[in-house]
């Protein structure tokens, strides 16, 4: 619930900064990779894409090497967005780990990683 409140002052949405965030670091994506990447139904997707396009974030075009895909992009638009959601998540993490010693937050870290391990599907 913090995450959602921290990124309705940029008119995004839990879970589109994940998207955005593939968005700038890999490139246009295939909207069904997308599907792949963020592990939910492709009607999610659809919906987050379909905001972000009415947003101004994004846009999709037809894939030139298969026609029948569509490829979502990143617009030049969003340069202050790419700023605002890495601040979110620096005030995100500053709020969670508040109080948290150095010693602490490492072994929240590898715990984490740990379970992020167990629970990853091969």
């Amino acid at each position: 619930m913090t995450a959602a409140h921290l990124l309705r002052p940029f008119g995004m949405y839990r879970g589109q900064d994940a998207l955005m965030t593939r968005l700038w670091e890999a490139g246009p994506q295939r909207q069904s990779e997308l599907n792949k990447l963020l592990g939910l139904d492709p009607s999610t997707v659809s919906r987050m894409v379909q905001r972000l396009e009415h947003a101004g974030f994004v846009r999709r075009r037809s894939d030139p090497d298969d026609s029948r895909a569509l490829l979502v992009e990143a617009t030049p638009a969003d340069e202050a967005l790419i700023r605002d959601v890495e601040q979110a998540r620096q005030d995100l993490e500053r709020r969670a780990l508040a109080g948290f010693t150095d010693i602490e937050r490492s072994v929240l870290t590898r715990v984490l990683a740990h379970v992020e391990r167990n629970l990853t599907v091969d």
